[in-house]
């Protein structure tokens, strides 16, 4: 939005952007508590950054099963796909976190969604106890 109420709207208010800002780092940090508390205060738990990663993509991504299983049980999309087309679930099998494929996939995460797949995901590097958990072996 450009004008004079451009400075206005919640997306370009510095204090929002520097909340966002701090609500992905607990994210990535695996922050559970701190993270619970800001969406159960109303961060909308399927936030994505600019690069259209989701809370819940940052924290499987980074290996936090409690922050994965708290975002779920807030109602996070599961199967949401980040700018690059993958799923959180894809993210964890990419990085071979075995703790937050089960907490995804006790969330309801499909291992077929996203492009690609957990699954594809899991086949490309070898991980036979990943494809396993997806009913893949």
């Amino acid at each position: 939005m450009s004008g004079p109420h451009a400075e206005h709207e919640p997306a370009h208010d510095p204090e929002v952007l520097q909340l966002a800002a701090k609500v992905f780092d607990l994210a990535r940090h695996g922050d559970t508590d701190t993270l619970a508390a800001y969406v159960d205060a109303g961060v909308p738990v399927d936030l994505t950054n600019d690069s259209g990663d989701s809370l819940l993509m940052l924290a499987a991504y980074h290996g936090h099963a409690d922050a994965v299983t708290a975002l779920l049980a807030r109602g996070a999309d599961a199967d949401r796909t980040g700018g690059r087309g993958q799923t959180p679930l894809a993210g964890a099998a990419f990085k071979g976190e075995a703790a937050v494929v089960r907490a995804l996939l006790a969330g309801g995460a499909d291992p077929r969604a996203g492009s690609p797949s957990a699954v594809e995901t899991a086949r490309t590097f070898g991980r036979e106890d990943l494809l396993a958990l997806f009913g893949e072996s």
